[in-house]
């Protein structure tokens, strides 16, 4: 296996990373690895592709309109 080494990591990043660490409970380096393979193995999605996905949700979605007052009596509704 190859080493890496990461220089000048801003304390911002770091803190986030520690936190990160120790909610998953991995070392500092393992939670750096699942970052890297996250990266490398995520698929970028076009334009398109979410442009058609959000015209297929409206298609299904056009006929079930609602106004604010609808959303807010259905929301206080469902806290009770």
């Amino acid at each position: 296996m190859r080493t890496i080494t990461v220089k000048n990591i801003p304390d911002e990043m770091y803190i986030h990373l520690k936190r990160s660490t120790g909610l998953n409970r991995r070392s500092i380096n393992s939670e750096i690895i699942v970052c890297i393979e996250r990266v490398l193995h995520s698929q970028r999605v076009s334009p398109e592709t979410v442009l058609t996905r959000a015209r297929q949700l409206r298609e299904k979605t056009c006929n079930h309109l609602t106004t604010d007052a609808k959303f807010t009596k259905a929301k206080a509704a469902g806290r009770l």
